[in-house]
């Protein structure tokens, strides 16, 4: 995403406060567009991380390494 051409917009949704103000004392953040722009960035790394997690788990499986289970927890 190019950086240069994000704008800010004024927005206007309808929200569960309950979950705003779990946000608000979760991020310590003594604004409502501060919490709600570090919550976006929260989610925007989280789903890469999951995507570059999922990616090494394909690589690591095609690699044809042999996983044995040492503790019998595996089902054949």
């Amino acid at each position: 995403m190019d950086v240069g051409k994000l704008r800010r917009k004024h927005k206007n949704a309808r929200q569960d406060i309950a979950g705003i103000k779990r946000a608000l004392r979760s991020l310590k953040d003594g604004t409502l567009p501060e919490t709600l722009e570090r919550a976006s960035d929260a989610v925007s790394a989280e789903s890469e991380r999951n995507r570059v997690t999922r990616e090494a788990n394909e690589r690591f499986l095609k690699s044809g390494i042999e996983i044995i289970d040492v503790y019998g927890k595996l089902e054949d």
